[in-house]
Formats: structure tokens, sequence, C-alpha cells
């Protein structure tokens, strides 16, 4: 859970029309820098959150009626809470604690006390509560993750299948919890019955989507780029966009929650690729190697256009920039024009490099958060 993107936790009124979910009144509620991510509802008018402050990540609850009301579950300078989620007949909650040892366990929350307490020894990624007793959680084994029912009063486990996905969900109205395999190249969504431990497949995902939520026991919803879709399970025909989002500032959409009467929805989604673009260009003004690289993912390509691929790799790209500041202190890169068109954010650059100006023309592409291709035209 380290070395997450920033992200933003939006909220929507929901309703339905003639079965049609309407999205309207959309509000950041998170509105931070950094890290706001896995939204869960309380109840119906409170949600719960991770969010980032000093350098470590919190669960934030926020009144949603009460609009800037909010307050911090839990303070743990030697760690940081993710997932968060109501504990069937408590007043608390239950989070994934990752400690700055590497240690990951899920632990209880005292909403009044803020008091904490280890609820498994297992190392858990993502849970679901299925009872008060009873937790369908994911297990990290390896590099991947294993669906597990975990039983809290007899201390027994049970594997039902190795290579899972994230979300989990109790579908509405049923004794079932939805989970995402991973089993196959094209992902599917599945239901379980943690008590029988029969599974059964519902549906594909929408282009190997991992989040998913239930508007009720027939209707799924899913996010992809800047769009939300909905899929209805009897009908079994093509997954339907209900809305696309023009804003920059929404995109790759995840983490999608409803509340428990379906009336509201929560999201979560990456800032505007421009964000990301500008920040780098102000790390490379400075000079600033380790912030330059953050911007850029593991397997970055760089090409001189329209397609001559002349650098991949990170560490590649480290060598070659770090030399390149050393060895240049007049470096300035000056934009004269920007253009965002989905991920891409194009820049008309004026370079001033050992007393002379270069003019050039750079294409960046941006997924998860991060620059992942990039076309130099000179």
């Amino acid at each position: 859970m380290n070395g997450q993107t920033n992200t933003e936790v939006y909220l929507f009124d929901l309703a339905l029309e003639n079965g049609n979910p309407i999205l309207s009144n959309p509000k950041n509620i998170s509105n931070n820098e950094g890290y706001d991510n896995q939204p869960s509802f309380w109840d119906d008018d409170t949600v719960l959150f991770s969010s980032t402050r000093e350098d470590q990540t919190d669960i934030l609850r926020l009144n949603i009626n009460e609009g800037s009301t909010s307050s911090w579950v839990t303070n743990t300078p030697t760690g940081s809470e993710y997932s968060p989620l109501r504990i069937p007949g408590k007043n608390a909650i239950s989070a994934i604690r990752l400690d700055l040892n590497g240690m990951q366990r899920l632990y209880e929350y005292d909403l009044k006390t803020g008091e904490s307490a280890g609820i498994s020894y297992l190392k858990i990624g993502y849970h679901v509560w299925y009872n008060d007793n009873i937790l369908v959680c994911t297990v990290l084994v390896g590099n991947q993750m294993n669906l597990v029912v975990h039983n809290l009063k007899n201390k027994n486990n049970y594997t039902y299948q190795t290579n899972v996905g994230r979300s989990l969900h109790k579908i509405p109205g049923t004794d079932l919890i939805s989970y995402i395999s991973k089993e196959n190249e094209t992902w599917e969504i599945k239901s379980l019955n943690p008590i029988s431990g029969a599974t059964k497949k519902i549906a594909n995902t929408y282009k190997n989507e991992e989040d998913i939520c239930w508007l009720d026991k027939n209707t799924l919803v899913t996010g992809s780029g800047k769009s939300i879709l909905t899929y209805d399970i009897r009908t079994e025909v093509a997954w339907d966009p209900i809305i696309h989002f023009e804003q920059e500032e929404i995109n790759n959409i995840t983490r999608i929650a409803v509340n428990p009467s379906r009336t509201r929805l929560a999201f979560v989604a990456e800032e505007s690729p421009r964000i990301i673009v500008q920040k780098q260009l102000e790390a490379y003004n400075a000079r600033d190697i380790d912030a330059f690289m953050e911007t850029y993912s593991e397997d970055i390509k760089l090409y001189d256009y329209p397609n001559s691929l002349f650098l991949e790799g990170q560490e590649k790209m480290r060598q070659r920039y770090r030399t390149f500041f050393e060895s240049t202190p007049d470096l300035y890169c000056e934009i004269k024009n920007r253009i965002v068109i989905g991920n891409k954010v194009i820049d008309e650059e004026y370079v001033t490099l050992n007393g002379s100006k270069i003019s050039a023309v750079a294409i960046y592409e941006v997924e998860n958060g991060k620059i992942v291709k990039v076309t130099f035209v000179d």
C-alpha cells in the first residue's frame, strides 16, 4: 500500500429513474493533497475513507449532512490505516494497519475512545464482514491474494480460491458475497456462500476493471477511465455506460461504494494528468532527480516522434537525467502552450540550456497517476 498516487474521494446523490441510476450534486469530499481512498459508508449520512496527513494515512469520518464536519478515527504514528469498514453490532470500525516495520494486520478501532486492538493474525489485504463472527477476506500469499473465510470465533480459515481481486461486497438481499476472480485472462465476478463454500460465476468484469459495487441484487456498478457503467445480471447484456465525466480532474475511477439506502454513491478518482505533468516540470527545473522520477512509471518509455523508442525503464532514465541535471546548471523549461486531451498532456516547451534556447513539443501519457510514455517532437 506504499507509493500510492494522489487521489480524491467524490460523493454524489443517487436516484433511480425507470430503473436507471442517476448521479447528481457532485462533491469532492476529501480535497486533500495526497492519498484519499477506499470510501465506505458507516450509515446513510456518514462516510469513512483513508486520508493522508503528516506523512501517514489515517481514517477520516465525514458527516455528509454537516458538510465540513469530520473527525479522525485513527492516529497511528507507527503506521497507517486503510480500507475502513463498520463492524456489525459495534460502535467500531475495522481497518488494515500497515506498520512502519512492514507488519500488515487487521485492527478494530473504537469510535468513542480511538483505542485499537488486533482482530486477526492473517496478512489481510481487503475484507468484508459477513456477520459479527465471520470475515471474508483476501489474504496476501506471495505476489497474489487468496480468498479466505476467516471465522473469528473458532479461528478456522478456509481458502476457497487463489488469485482474487480487492473488491469484496455483500450482495443485497442475499446471503452471498461477491468477489473478483483473476484465475483467467478475462477476470470474472463471482459469488461465494461463506457457510457452504459454494461459488458461482455472475459476469465478466468490464475490461478487467478491479472495482465494483451493487445497487441491488441484480445491478452491478463499475468505473472505467472517466465513466460509470452498470450491468443487469438478469438480462446479461453488455455493460451500459450511464455517465461520462468531462471534468479534467476526474480520471481512472475506482473504489465505488453506495450507502445502505442506495441514495448516495462515492468513488475515487485520480488527479488531472495536468497536475502530474506540472509536478514533473517543477522537479525538472529544480534539477531534483528524486522528485522528477517520482512522476514516472517503472516501465517509462521515451520516444522520438512518431514512434522511435530511444529509452525504456526508470533506472536508465534516472541515470541519464541525473547526469544531465549535474552537467547543466542553467537548465530551465518554460511552457508556452499546454493542451490536455483525456490522459494525454501536450506541452509546447522552450528549454534553456548552456545559453541556448530550444523549442520542442512533448506529448505525455499518464496512467494510474504516473507518466508512462513521452514522445518528443523537435
